[in-house]
């Protein structure tokens, strides 16, 4: 829900159906940009029922105006999932069941989550992957402050720094001693820090497949 967000998943969408169909081809889609200043870094009850009032207003907006799926491009959006699914008629696609579906089917049995702070330690994300047969590692809570402040300082804000990159190098690392057999980045503008086909281990970046998963839909329905 960052633009920088909005632009990766433009620009995956748009290079899947091309790859897939024609070099003139481009993704139909329907972009609702919101505001992220009043929906980031949500922590009270009253805060998350106006952020789930604002997703489902959109939702809402985007199916009359023709959508036939919705994604929700932002993780941490998610833990109003069920709300938004529920007051529109088209299906949602949850990121988060497209990453556990994948990491199923490439036998992936442990892993670890990086992400902002409520992706990484509360339920909403977890307990969906746990349901595709994942062990999640439990989060270092030493490094969740270090990585949600990277995440909303720097990257959503578009700047990718060294010092990010090394903090996120070491952190893989570590994980793969911890017994991790793949990382999922359970936010969508990691991949700007994180080299996602070049690593100690397998990556299992959210967008990227969130975005793989709506192609298939939009060529299926097409």
């Amino acid at each position: 829900m960052s633009w920088v967000s909005t632009r990766t998943y433009y620009e995956h969408l748009n290079k899947l159906v091309q790859a897939r169909t024609s070099t003139l081809s481009s993704a139909p889609l329907l972009i609702e940009s919101l505001d992220f200043a009043g929906l980031a870094r949500l922590s009270t009850a009253d805060e998350w029922a106006h952020a789930a009032t604002v997703l489902v207003q959109s939702a809402k907006r985007l199916e009359q105006a023709g959508a036939t799926a919705l994604l929700i491009g932002a993780n941490s959006m998610h833990k109003v999932y069920d709300q938004v699914a529920a007051s529109v008629g088209v299906p949602v696609i949850h990121i988060a069941d497209a990453v556990g579906a994948r990491m199923q089917a490439n036998g992936v049995k442990t892993a670890a989550l990086i992400g902002s702070r409520n992706v990484m330690v509360e339920s909403f994300y977890r307990k969906r992957l746990v349901a595709h047969g994942v062990t999640l590692l439990p989060p270092v809570m030493d490094n969740v402050d270090e990585i949600d402040r990277i995440i909303y300082e720097e990257l959503m804000q578009g700047r990718a720094t060294r010092s990010a990159e090394r903090t996120f190098k070491t952190l893989l690392t570590t994980m793969g001693q911890a017994g991790a057999q793949g990382v999922v980045l359970g936010c969508t503008e990691l991949d700007m820090v994180i080299d996602v086909d070049a690593n100690v281990l397998p990556i299992y970046d959210g967008t990227r497949i969130h975005a793989e998963v709506a192609a298939d839909w939009i060529l299926g329905a097409g």
